[in-house]
């Protein structure tokens, strides 16, 4: 796989309005899934998505790839895993990284969950995920092998006026292409989760 192109996917703004909703792999819930590289196809290297969790059910199974798990919205949910371990993802914003491969059960704490789901093929990316508020400017840093993707958890946000990218909205995400350096400014006030993606090697 060419990591180097699937980083270079142009820079864009994605509404949350355009989230393609689809079943889980196993049936057991859905899935708004905002970013996949490449585009198409099961054989992806990188994967943004909200989890729709509805009801107590098993995850599905993904070989190969490290995932994290942030709680947007909900009382949370209780991960147990085969091996005996237990993670909880409580409000506001709790998180946990697990192996895709692991089989676990998802158990709603006190009703539904919309859960971001990061996913990401370990041999291929590295991905370092960031919570932090959006207070002022923010600035990211773009250069040969180095991507970011930003999903706004609450607030509003611009881009500087040269880097030709809408506005963010709450639960908007933004794809900051990796290539020449380059510095995003980005402006408002809120909360985000920001994602830095690299190549392995």
């Amino acid at each position: 796989m060419d990591t180097d192109s699937l980083l270079h996917t142009p820079s864009q703004v994605i509404s949350s309005l355009d989230y393609r909703r689809e079943r889980w792999r196993n049936g057991l819930g859905w899935t708004r899934e905002i970013l996949r590289l490449p585009a198409h196809g099961d054989d992806w290297a990188l994967r943004l998505s909200v989890a729709e969790i509805e009801q107590d059910a098993a995850f599905s199974a993904f070989p190969g790839v490290e995932r994290e798990l942030v709680l947007l919205h909900g009382n949370g949910v209780r991960l147990r895993f085969e091996d005996g371990h237990v993670a909880e993802v409580l409000p506001p914003h709790g998180r946990v990284r697990f192996a895709g491969e692991q089989t676990l059960q998802g158990e709603l704490v006190d009703g539904p969950t919309h859960d971001f789901n990061l996913m990401w093929q370990r041999d291929v990316l590295q991905a370092e995920l960031l919570h932090r508020p959006l207070v002022g400017s923010m600035f990211f840093f773009c250069e040969p092998g180095v991507a970011w993707a930003l999903y706004l958890l609450a607030g509003h946000a611009d881009f500087g006026a040269d880097s030709g990218l809408s506005p963010l909205q709450a639960g908007d995400t933004a794809w900051l292409a990796a290539g020449e350096r380059q510095r995003h400014a980005l402006q408002g006030g809120g909360e985000l989760l920001a994602i830095r993606v690299t190549s392995v090697g």
